[in-house]
């Protein structure tokens, strides 16, 4: 995931600034805003803790968050969408049993390719990029600590359908990469959780 989704990112974004001046002083209005509510899904692997026994015993919660996506058509075609929301608050079981919680606040930087624009059903892909800040972490009482950020790649598809010259309604799937060690107090790694989630979501759009 790691690999296409680094090799992709550069390609799209390198062909959506190639085109961007001759869409831009022809359309009035390239700006499309979205609203989603969306199911974080985590893929929950990580590696022993300790580095002994059993892999993905460390586990982080699911949830539904508000989202709030804003884009920019370069051409007809291609547009880039910059997905915001705020910290999100997340449970961390080990062998099922709570042990902290921590926050994580993670925009996405996607350039996308839209295969009907003019159409009242409108699919697309997009690759790009995930930034997540974590904070506010308390596991075992202090007794560990998260890393503080995370980078890594993004995948996209979904589509809108057109119900008027300027709503829509979308629906959108992603897959971004989150991954975080976990280190004792003292510094000591003590596993590496790859969060990894799938993001589904379903919203209202406006086009300006």
């Amino acid at each position: 995931m790691k690999k296409i989704a680094i090799l992709l990112a550069p390609v799209a974004i390198v062909a959506t600034l190639s085109v961007a001046a001759p869409f831009a002083a022809a359309q009035e209005s390239p700006w499309l805003v979205r609203v989603r509510a969306v199911n974080i899904s985590p893929d929950n692997k990580s590696d022993p803790v300790g580095g002994v026994g059993a892999s993905d015993r460390l586990t982080v919660s699911s949830k539904t968050i508000p989202e709030v996506d804003i884009s920019y058509f370069f051409t007809p075609n291609w547009a880039a969408e910059l997905v915001l929301t705020y910290p999100q608050k997340h449970d961390v079981r080990l062998d099922g049993q709570n042990i902290g919680s921590f926050k994580h606040l993670p925009p996405t930087l996607l350039a996308q390719y839209h295969f009907t624009p003019a159409s009242t059903f409108s699919p697309y892909v997009g690759a790009g990029i995930n930034y997540t800040r974590i904070s506010d972490v308390n596991l075992l009482n202090g007794g560990a600590r998260l890393e503080n950020h995370s980078i890594g790649g993004a995948l996209q598809a979904g589509f809108d359908v057109k119900l008027d010259r300027n709503w829509l309604i979308n629906f959108d799937i992603k897959k971004v990469q989150i991954r975080s060690d976990v280190l004792a107090a003292n510094g000591t790694k003590l596993s590496t959780v790859k969060i990894d989630p799938w993001l589904i979501g379903v919203g209202v759009g406006y086009r300006f």
